[in-house]
């Protein structure tokens, strides 16, 4: 076992890319609102997302991610997982993943320096590449095990 990192107090050392996040499955019918990211795993698809700002809820978090990344409005949003997303990188995020419905709006790039399309797909064909935490999401890498299998026959109406 490593030595544990310690800052000069003698504590241990923050880790700047250990980040909480929080994913949200959109619903329309059969179908799930996918995102292309143009950063940090640049090229895939992902459900829309991003970091939790300090004091906000999970439910708050994926309502604005949502706006801000397409246009969308939600609700009925609920909890579903969590995930310990380790990337190639090196790059760590705990994600918090949830569910929701559409209330309103048409889904568009609304973050242009953060996406470059957006698109709402059947869950039997969704696209290729798939970022890590959303494909972690898919393969059943959550707690609980297996959480997407609630995603995917959860009641979209």
């Amino acid at each position: 076992m490593g030595e544990v990192e310690r800052a000069t107090d003698g504590e241990p050392a923050r880790h700047p890319g250990v980040g909480v996040g929080v994913g949200v499955v959109v619903r329309r019918g059969d179908e799930v609102l996918l995102v292309r990211r143009l950063h940090h795993g640049a090229g895939s698809w992902a459900t829309p997302g991003g970091y939790l700002d300090p004091g906000e809820s999970f439910e708050a978090c994926a309502a604005r991610e949502t706006w801000e990344e397409t246009g969308v409005r939600i609700k009925d949003v609920s909890y579903v997982a969590v995930a310990n997303d380790v990337h190639a990188d090196g790059k760590h995020n705990v994600t918090i993943w949830l569910i929701a419905r559409v209330a309103s709006g048409e889904a568009h790039v609304a973050a242009p320096g953060e996406l470059d399309a957006v698109g709402w797909f059947r869950w039997d064909r969704l696209p290729d590449p798939i970022y890590r935490s959303t494909r972690n999401l898919l393969d059943g890498r959550t707690y609980p095990p297996g959480a997407v299998a609630r995603l995917r026959d959860a009641d979209p109406a």
